[in-house]
């Protein structure tokens, strides 16, 4: 049976899931939108008040994506069941996992992590190129290993 934290983080998980699902121009256009918007309504994709949903809003600063399951995400997680202006809450609860989203995407650095690849890998073969042989200096170790006891009673089993 699921806990009452569980059923209310979900739609906040979906809408996670949603917003990082956007492409990185629709996300910071979506940000830049609805921090300049003086309305961000839920529940519809406009109003006659002049309120916008938060994909309208990245719609005209040129985050040209359609992408139903923010919208649905966003409505679920409102709970929208009217059309109705976003609370404080909602918003600013949007605008956190939009700025983290784009925030993981800057910590994201495809180049630098195919430089420390490549590097990793020369030195690599310089390590192997140095030692051909691949001998180990210094006193090697080793012992015998037992065989499992298992082995030893499959083998009185079988005859021979």
């Amino acid at each position: 049976m699921p806990t009452a934290r569980s059923r209310h983080a979900q739609p906040i998980e979906e809408l996670r899931l949603a917003v990082e699902c956007l492409p990185l121009p629709t996300r910071e256009a979506m940000l830049e939108g609805v921090l300049a918007s003086p309305r961000i309504i839920v529940g519809a994709y406009t109003d006659r008040e002049g309120g916008v949903c938060p994909m309208l809003a990245a719609h005209r600063r040129g985050g040209r994506t359609n992408f139903l399951s923010f919208a649905r995400s966003w409505d679920r997680f409102t709970h929208a069941r009217r059309r109705r202006r976003a609370t404080r809450h909602e918003l600013a609860v949007l605008v956190g996992l939009l700025r983290a989203s784009l925030a993981d995407e800057e910590s994201y650095d495809l180049a630098r992590a195919i430089d420390e690849h490549t590097e990793l890998l020369a030195r690599h073969r310089r390590a192997r190129t140095a030692d051909p042989s691949g001998d180990p200096t210094g006193e090697i170790v080793a012992r015998r290993l037992r065989a499992p006891r298992w082995l030893g009673r499959r083998r009185e089993r079988v005859p021979a």
